[in-house]
C-alpha cells in the first residue's frame, strides 16, 4: 500500500537506509532538489532507483523547475531558462510572441525532465505580482493582472502536458500578497474575501481544470484567522474545493516550512485532515521521513486510483529538436530584451 506523502532523498543516490523505508512505506511520490542533481546520467540513475524501490514505472517524481531563480536542474549540465517576469514584460510588447515564448519555454523543460526521469514539475506559479510583498514570489510571477497570468501560465501548463510532464500550478489560493517569507514565518493576509475572489483566487478559478495544485502557506484572516491554507479545512473546502472549483490533486507546500510551527509529522496529520490529498515532505533526515511515513494512513485502492488517474502515465520523450526550440527562443528573448 501507499501512503499520501511525497518524500526526498538526501543525496546523490539513494542510501541503503533509504532503500529500507520506501520498501517498508511506499510514498505516493519523491521530490527532487539541486542536491539530487549532477549530470543527467547520474540523475536518470536516481530516478531509476526510485522507480524501482517502490516497483512503479510512473510513480510521480517532482521537482521545482520554473526558470530564474527556482531551477533545480541547471548548467552547466542543463540549460539555464529565464525567471516567469521576462515573459510578463514581453506580453507587454508583444502577448502573442510571449505566448509563444512560454510554450517553448515549457516545453524545452519537460524534455530536459523526462530524459532525467521526472515526470511532474512544480509549475507555473499562478500568484499575482504585488507591491510591498515579499520578493519569494517577485519575478517568479507572470505579472500584476490576473488576466496576464491566465494567458501565460495556462501556456506553459498545457505546453508541458502536451510534452508528457504533469504540471503543479501554485500557491493556490494566492502567495501574491504575502509580506513574510513563508520558508521562515506564517504570512497573514488581511484582505477581505471579495477583493480576493476578484484578485489572487481568480488565476487558480480560470486554471482550475489543471491536474493537480500547491497550497499556500498562508492566512486569509477574513476566511480563517487561526490557519493558514494549508492547514485550514474553511479554506480547503469553501475557497479552493467550491468557490475555486478546483477538483485535482492537492499538494500541500512543503511541511518542513517555518510558517507551520509542529513536527512535520503532526504537520503532516493536519495537512491531510484539512483536505490536502498529499502532504509534501521535503528536507527531511531519515528519522523525520520515518516518522512522516508512519503517522498516515495508507491510502485505499480507490482514492490511490482517483489520484493517479491526474498524471500523464507512459510518459516518453517526443521527437522534439531541443536545440532548434532553445534557438528559437533565445531568438524571441534576444530581441524583446535588447
Amino acid at each position: 500500500m501507499v501512503r499520501p506523502v511525497i518524500s526526498d532523498v538526501e543525496d546523490l543516490e539513494m542510501s541503503a537506509d533509504e532503500k529500507a523505508l520506501f520498501k517498508e512505506h511506499k510514498p505516493f511520490g519523491f521530490i527532487l532538489f539541486k542536491r539530487n542533481c549532477d549530470d543527467q546520467k547520474q540523475l536518470k540513475k536516481l530516478t531509476n532507483q526510485m522507480r524501482d524501490i517502490v516497483d512503479d514505472k510512473d510513480v510521480p517524481i517532482l521537482v521545482d523547475q520554473e526558470g530564474g531563480r527556482v531551477a533545480r536542474l541547471g548548467p552547466p549540465s542543463w540549460k539555464k531558462y529565464p525567471a516567469a517576469q521576462t515573459y510578463s514584460d514581453i506580453y507587454e510588447l508583444n502577448p502573442d510572441m510571449a505566448i509563444r515564448a512560454v510554450k517553448i519555454h515549457a516545453m524545452l523543460m519537460a524534455v530536459d525532465l523526462l530524459k532525467s526521469g521526472i515526470n511532474v514539475d512544480c509549475y507555473p506559479v499562478l500568484d499575482i505580482l504585488f507591491d510591498g510583498a515579499d520578493k519569494v514570489i517577485g519575478d517568479r510571477s507572470f505579472g500584476r493582472t490576473p488576466e496576464k497570468i491566465i494567458a501565460l501560465a495556462g501556456a506553459g501548463a498545457e505546453a508541458m502536458m502536451s510534452v508528457g510532464v504533469t504540471p503543479i500550478i501554485k500557491h493556490i489560493p494566492g502567495h501574491g500578497r504575502a509580506d513574510v517569507d513563508s520558508h521562515l514565518s506564517l504570512p497573514i493576509v488581511d484582505t477581505k474575501i471579495d477583493e480576493l475572489k476578484e484578485t489572487d483566487f481568480s488565476p487558480f478559478k480560470s486554471l482550475n481544470k489543471l491536474p493537480c495544485a500547491m497550497t499556500a502557506h498562508v492566512i486569509y484572516s477574513d476566511i480563517d484567522t487561526s490557519n493558514c491554507a494549508t492547514i485550514s479545512k474553511k479554506v480547503i473546502t469553501e475557497i479552493i474545493r467550491e468557490e475555486i472549483n478546483f477538483k485535482g490533486v492537492l499538494f500541500s507546500d512543503d511541511i518542513t516550512m517555518k510558517a507551520l510551527n509542529k513536527t512535520a509529522a503532526d504537520n503532516a496529520k493536519d495537512v491531510l485532515n484539512a483536505g490536502c490529498d498529499l502532504a509534501l515532505h521535503c528536507n527531511g533526515s531519515l528519522n523525520d521521513r520515518r516518522a512522516v511515513l508512519n503517522a498516515t494512513d495508507d491510502l485505499n485502492d480507490e482514492e490511490y486510483l482517483r489520484l493517479r488517474s491526474y498524471f500523464i502515465k507512459d510518459a516518453s520523450i517526443k521527437a522534439i529538436d531541443h536545440q532548434q526550440l532553445y534557438g528559437q527562443l533565445q531568438e524571441i528573448l534576444t530581441e524583446y530584451q535588447s
